[in-house]
């Protein structure tokens, strides 16, 4: 289990993480979301001790990261693929890190195996590597000490669609088992299907946590309309909140308010959705649209 309390992180006047509280379980995934420069990243810095907080606590099985003894055999952490070293193979990165954890070697054979690593590939330097290649390395390393605990910020980042699924799987594999999952990424799908909990974060606070399930059947509405401009003005002056996303409205209704708003207003209605119905990419654009930049999509 992950406890996260009041975690703050101040450089200067300005907050990178503010007042963040929040539980990851053991025995489910819990979906780490935000735009860029959210503050997940440096959240998770501080989970493992990288980074000092200004303020708050993170621990980790009930322990600061820094306080475990032999860490790597608690708690396993990905947090940049490209970190690892250049200059050495596959193999002599993972031995390095069973002999740091006190480990048989024969854990190397076993973690390339899961990971999908060929022989060949395992001799090369990490330079040859393609990101995916990082990738599936540096989620072996993570889970070499047979951890109970994983932190991983963007694992996804260079697989391929096989990749993607057998990253699932494992995760989703880890989580039944009783391990805990604490997972960023901007697949948005991806952390949708594996998810059993969601916490966003925008502007270094949280927006939204809860359970999936619940988070997106409380999404609200999608609507778009002949004259969204009216619509959007009907429902404010309902004292509704209306987000503009393009040629959408996202609104904090029941699809039976805004239906009913539009016939009063005999304005017609071109789509009508719950919003928890487009899934999560819906509700995340919702959730952080203050933070949105023009021309980047999420």
């Amino acid at each position: 289990m992950i406890t996260i309390n009041g975690l703050t992180k101040k450089y200067g006047a300005h907050a990178a993480v503010d007042d963040v509280t929040f539980t990851a379980r053991a025995g489910r995934v819990t979906g780490f979301l935000g735009p860029n420069g959210a503050g997940k990243s440096t959240c998770m810095r501080m989970m493992v001790g990288l980074t000092p907080p200004t303020s708050g606590s993170a621990t980790i099985l009930e322990h600061n990261y820094t306080d475990l003894p032999n860490p790597g055999r608690h708690v396993g952490v990905l947090l940049d693929a490209s970190a690892q070293h250049p200059g050495r193979t596959g193999r002599e990165v993972l031995a390095l890190g069973a002999l740091t954890m006190g480990l048989p070697s024969s854990r190397v054979d076993e973690l390339l195996e899961v990971v999908g690593l060929t022989a060949v590939e395992a001799k090369r330097q990490v330079r040859n590597y393609s990101l995916g290649m990082r990738q599936r390395l540096g989620i072996a390393l993570a889970l070499l000490g047979d951890p109970q605990v994983l932190i991983l910020d963007e694992p996804a980042n260079g697989l391929d669609p096989a990749g993607i699924r057998w990253m699932r799987s494992l995760l989703r594999g880890f989580a039944d088992e009783g391990g805990t999952v604490l997972l960023s990424s901007h697949l948005l799908h991806e952390i949708e299907v594996v998810a059993d909990d969601l916490v966003v974060i925008g502007r270094g606070r949280i927006v939204a946590q809860g359970e999936k399930s619940q988070l997106l059947a409380a999404a609200g509405t999608s609507v778009t309309s002949a004259d969204n401009a009216k619509l959007a003005q009907a429902l404010a002056h309902k004292q509704i909140q209306v987000i503009p996303a393009g040629a959408t409205l996202h609104v904090d209704a029941e699809p039976i308010v805004v239906g009913q708003t539009a016939l009063e207003q005999q304005i017609v209605l071109t789509e009508l959705t719950s919003a928890g119905a487009s899934g999560l990419e819906d509700m995340f654009l919702q959730l952080t649209a203050a933070d949105a930049r023009e021309g980047v999509s999420a």
